[in-house]
């Protein structure tokens, strides 16, 4: 089942909207088949009409439903940068606010950061934002001390 849609807006790239449920169903079935799902971020609105929905938010709404340990979000950044354009390995909640608030985050890095705080305060324990471009990137973000990027937890 997609997922199902609010506030709708049509801009120049087509229809977009925004998560308002998910029906894991449909995840659930496949996983317990022993099938990988793979999720399209593509929602249906009340009228039955598709809708774009960005594919970060749908990931980091998929975790929150479906109570994951852990989302991981890939990016063509090193990951959420200082004032000094040093990689923040490891924030808070409250630190991402205050980030926010000072301005260190911002431009296209706000939509990611706000899909992995939203998850982590929503009960998914750790989100990491992980530069897709290194080569082994998930597994080093997964079993190093270092990483290859932002790691926010609760």
């Amino acid at each position: 089942n997609a997922p199902e849609l609010k506030a709708p807006e049509i801009i120049d790239i087509g229809h977009v909207g925004e998560v308002a449920s998910i029906d894991p169903g449909v995840v659930d079935m496949l996983v317990h088949g022993n099938f990988i799902p793979v999720i399209a971020p593509i929602g249906v609105g009340d009228e039955g009409s598709s809708y774009n929905i960005n594919a970060d938010l749908v990931a980091g709404k998929m975790a929150e439903v479906l109570r994951a340990e852990k989302l991981m979000l890939l990016t063509n950044a090193a990951g959420v940068l200082d004032k000094n354009d040093k990689v923040l390995s490891g924030l808070t909640a409250r630190e991402v606010d205050a980030l926010i608030a000072d301005g260190t985050i911002y431009g296209g890095m706000l939509p990611k950061i706000r899909c992995a705080l939203d998850a982590v305060q929503a009960g998914v324990k750790a989100a990491h934002i992980v530069d897709g471009r290194v080569e082994h990137a998930v597994l080093l973000e997964l079993f190093t001390d270092e990483g290859v990027g932002t790691l926010i937890h609760g």
